[in-house]
């Protein structure tokens, strides 16, 4: 039997993980991390890098990040403790979904992941208090090939599920999408 339950989602090559679960009386058991299993589904090289996040208040929006060319990544999210709203944007300018966003509600319970091709932006909001969250990337932090997305641009038109709070500055400061945005390629 698989490690993964692979459900494929509105945005070409975004997929919904949800682990295999083992319980008994002493609790449960899910497996996080197994390359075979994440190329099965999808995964293209190494895991070259794995964060952990922790928020503590409900509301709170971290993102819309992505890395520029040629240091674009994929990333596999999963939350560890609470409940979020976790959002995509496709930014390949090829794509027949460019601009275009889509969002998952990821929660502790659910043993499920969000895999996130190269090309997108990424950001969340939590919908608990004390969430945790932990990211496996295909590529190393390049802080001169960072870049984001406002959560707020008119052009996304994101409906957040809640007012969003606590946008850190470096969030609020990126610039809205003009008409000539060209994306990230591919």
């Amino acid at each position: 039997m698989s490690t993964f339950t692979v459900t494929e989602l509105p945005l070409p090559g975004l997929k919904r993980l949800t682990r295999r679960r083992f319980e008994d009386d002493r609790g449960r058991f899910s497996r996080l991390f197994c390359p075979t299993a994440l190329q099965q589904a999808g995964w293209q090289g190494p895991v070259t890098q794995i964060n952990h996040s922790v928020t503590q208040h409900e509301g709170t929006v971290r993102g819309l990040h992505y890395q520029r060319p040629p240091h674009e990544e994929m990333k596999l999210v999963s939350c560890l403790h609470g409940r979020i709203w976790d959002l995509v944007v496709d930014l390949r300018s090829d794509s027949p979904t460019f601009l275009r966003w889509h969002a998952e509600i990821l929660n502790a319970n659910e043993d499920s992941a969000l895999l996130i091709p190269a090309g997108f932006a990424h950001g969340f909001q939590t919908l608990t208090p004390n969430v945790e969250l932990i990211y496996c990337h295909s590529a190393g932090y390049e802080p001169d090939f960072e870049a984001g997305l406002r959560v707020d641009d008119p052009a996304l038109a994101i409906a957040w599920p809640l007012t969003v709070k606590n946008l850190s500055e470096r969030d609020q400061a990126f610039l809205l999408i003009s008409s000539g945005f060209e994306g990230v390629g591919r």
